[in-house]
């Protein structure tokens, strides 16, 4: 939908701030008083941005081809940016993203985290929220669910950092806080929850998807249960993913290599300079385009989509034999293929997406299969691209997941 016809549907819309602090309580136990260990408070603050009525969000999912998202949309719904805290290389940081809370919904209602693509501009975040430039998961919200869209580390509250991009315990944890975080706004402000997780995301966020399910699933003490996943075109099996690019074939999206290198150079602390990785010009090139002021096509137009002329000669020889093991290492470490999920999950891929290719899900899927995965189904796209499975993917979530739902 084009913005001046945004601007119209949300004419009217008003905007209110509020922000929430922390709080701990005692308990006496077997009649000692005794102070407990109160659950690590994630939230810092929440701020109101807007309210949306129903009807224009209905208006977009009708435009947007979502016509089964549109027939459940009922709630006017408020928008926050959160600030939550969470954990980067084992230092606390603020993170933020994006909360849309139905209004006037007298049902418990679920918890939906839902998580975005890959982004080079800081103005996409999540929570630097727009009206003109909705992220797509507000109608979510309208539909009754308690929708949770997080920037991710590097973006927004935390932009000083480099994204830790690909890297699964980074993107889990920024997941499995900002929820913890929306429970506890969700609970201050009595807004009663079902008690259901859902989690869905496409491409960066397919992977982001299958990285939170498995650090909640592996890990109990998070308190969290998820009740359905679906995670669309994501590069879960990085080693796949690298056999490609040294296979020699050009690659129309050089950006995503640039991005995954610095972003390991940075968050493992390795510091190497950028001409250890690619050749002049590029290397020079990469510092000034990945700044977080450029989109994805503006940096690809500028780099060689050939790697034999974008990498390193030794690099290159390097991960054609038996050199670069740190990297290697780092790509078989944060790689989903042999996670295996134990919760419903749906995997959504297009069989002709160039950018993250349909073998990529396919060899996933089936290594996870192979290893007991008890309710995983892979939906293919037939002549679905990168850009144009996703509404598709939407399609068939909408009704799969509303099956979870209790009402």
């Amino acid at each position: 939908m084009k913005p001046n016809l945004l601007k119209t549907i949300f004419l009217s819309v008003s905007l209110a701030l509020t922000s929430w602090f922390s709080s701990c309580k005692e308990s006496e136990v077997l009649e000692q008083k005794q102070t407990q260990t109160a659950p690590k408070e994630h939230l810092v603050s929440a701020e109101k941005l807007t309210t949306i009525p129903a009807a224009g969000l209905r208006d977009i999912a009708n435009a947007n081809g979502r016509s089964e998202l549109a027939t459940l949309i009922k709630y006017d719904v408020d928008v926050y940016r959160v600030i939550y805290l969470t954990q980067y290389n084992g230092q606390e940081i603020q993170a933020s993203g994006l909360m849309v809370v139905p209004l006037n919904a007298t049902a418990p209602a679920p918890i939906l985290s839902a998580h975005h693509g890959t982004t080079f501009d800081q103005k996409y975040a999540p929570s630097n929220f727009q009206l003109t430039s909705l992220t797509g998961f507000e109608p979510f919200g309208a539909a009754g669910y308690l929708t949770l869209v997080p920037d991710f580390i590097g973006y927004g509250a935390s932009k000083q950092i480099l994204h830790p991009y690909y890297d699964v315990q980074h993107s889990g944890t920024a997941v499995v806080d900002m929820i913890k975080a929306g429970k506890s706004f969700f609970q201050k402000n009595n807004i009663k929850m079902s008690g259901q997780l859902f989690l869905a995301g496409y491409s960066e966020g397919g992977y982001v998807t299958m990285a939170a399910q498995k650090e909640i699933e592996e890990n109990p003490e998070h308190g969290l249960t998820v009740t359905a996943s679906a995670a669309g075109a994501g590069g879960y099996d990085l080693e796949g993913m690298l056999s490609r690019v040294v296979g020699g074939k050009p690659y129309e999206y050089p950006a995503n290599l640039a991005f995954i290198l610095q972003a390991y150079n940075a968050t493992y602390n390795w510091n190497r300079p950028l001409t250890d990785f690619f050749q002049e010009p590029y290397a020079t090139r990469i510092q000034e385009l990945i700044d977080g002021t450029r989109t994805s096509s503006s940096i690809n137009s500028a780099l060689a989509k050939d790697p034999a002329k974008l990498f390193n000669p030794a690099f290159l020889a390097g991960l054609r034999g038996d050199g670069e093991q740190a990297l290697k290492a780092a790509l078989k470490r944060n790689s989903l293929k042999n996670f295996v999920p134990k919760s419903p999950t749906r995997l959504y891929h297009g069989t002709a997406d160039i950018m993250v290719p349909y073998d990529n899900t396919v060899s996933t899927y089936n290594a996870m299969k192979a290893a007991g995965a008890p309710n995983l189904k892979f939906v293919s796209i037939p002549g679905g691209g990168h850009g144009s499975s996703l509404e598709p993917m939407i399609r068939d979530l909408i009704p799969w997941i509303e099956s979870f739902r209790t009402m």
